[in-house]
């Protein structure tokens, strides 16, 4: 009887520790917890568990703690990971994402407000889903600017010879090699490390990014830039998205959409009060020459053009929307 009492025991505690990893909902990101990015997310995770109350628990990796971008794409369509934030590299799941690659394409956040309603959510969002991607929202990484040890940047020829960072995205290393300078594509948790033993000489981020990292302790030189303008896109996989109670998802969406308006007021905020952080943790800042930059970036909108089908039309209806 005992014997019986206590098979009966174990098989309680296996039913419960299953039922409770079956109500996780494992979110991960690769930024710091300081940067937008990693800010963005905490809020969204605290709304989202404040929605579903004790049902489900949400449980929130940052820092690349379950991986790089690449990684949790892969994580994402296997359903070890419910929910992540992906950036430049959506681009390598399908390419008309590197829209967003192109140099001063958006012109402010209102602008992106149309583009995610009318080419992302309609185009773009059906695009991921059948390379097994649920796209769920958009929110802000920032306007990225560059950083580097050596000089300011004004001009496009001041990039020349430069090992600069890039994301693990081919188009902006094609950017920043027509620009003059030595792209050098890597997962953002090894910057920092790269930055201080010279490993790169500089990169481009957003303000938030840039603080959040600490980048400023091994940086010298900011140059406001503007030349990408990054989303960040909260992805489900398609599968596991499926899987997820009704009631979830709707949450998780509505949690999401409201995020959105959190993270770009928080942008606009941000992009001033870091910036003078910046300068008086001694970082010397510039603007650079935009109109030598758009002209110098021409190249780049050529090859998407050629590269990405409908690339060309992709970046007419954007820019239209830059005028509404």
């Amino acid at each position: 009887m005992l014997k019986k009492l206590l098979g009966l025991s174990a098989l309680t505690l296996a039913v419960a520790s299953t039922n409770a990893q079956a109500d996780k909902i494992v979110f991960a990101i690769g930024g710091t917890p300081n940067s937008l990015q990693g800010q963005t997310a905490q809020e969204f995770s605290d709304r989202l568990q404040e929605r579903l109350g004790d049902a489900h628990q949400v449980e929130y990796y940052h820092s690349g703690q379950l991986g790089d971008e690449r990684q949790l794409i892969q994580k994402l369509r296997l359903g070890t990971v419910d929910l992540a934030a992906i950036s430049s590299i959506m681009s390598s799941v399908s390419p008309e994402f590197a829209l967003f690659d192109m140099p001063f394409l958006v012109k402010d956040r209102d602008h992106l407000k149309r583009i995610d309603r009318e080419i992302v959510m309609q185009d773009l969002a059906q695009n991921a889903d059948e390379k097994g991607l649920n796209i769920i929202s958009t929110w802000e990484n920032g306007f990225r600017h560059i950083t580097n040890s050596e000089r300011p940047i004004n001009a496009p020829a001041d990039l020349e010879g430069l090992k600069i960072r890039t994301p693990q995205s081919e188009w902006r290393t094609l950017m920043f090699e027509t620009w003059g300078a030595n792209p050098t594509p890597m997962a953002f948790s090894e910057v920092f490390v790269g930055l201080q033993t010279g490993v790169v000489d500089g990169q481009e981020n957003p303000l938030s990014n840039i603080n959040g990292a600490k980048f400023q302790e091994v940086q010298d030189y900011l140059s406001l830039s503007n030349h990408v303008y990054s989303p960040i896109w909260l992805t489900a996989g398609k599968g596991g998205w499926e899987k997820l109670p009704e009631d979830v998802r709707t949450a998780i969406a509505e949690v999401a959409a409201e995020t959105q308006g959190w993270a770009l007021a928080k942008g606009a905020e941000l992009d001033d009060s870091l910036l003078e952080d910046m300068r008086g943790e001694g970082m010397e800042v510039n603007r650079v020459d935009r109109d030598a930059f758009v002209e110098a970036s021409n190249p780049v909108y050529a090859e998407f053009a050629e590269q990405v089908e409908g690339g060309q039309e992709l970046v007419d209806r954007a820019m239209a929307l830059a005028e509404e």
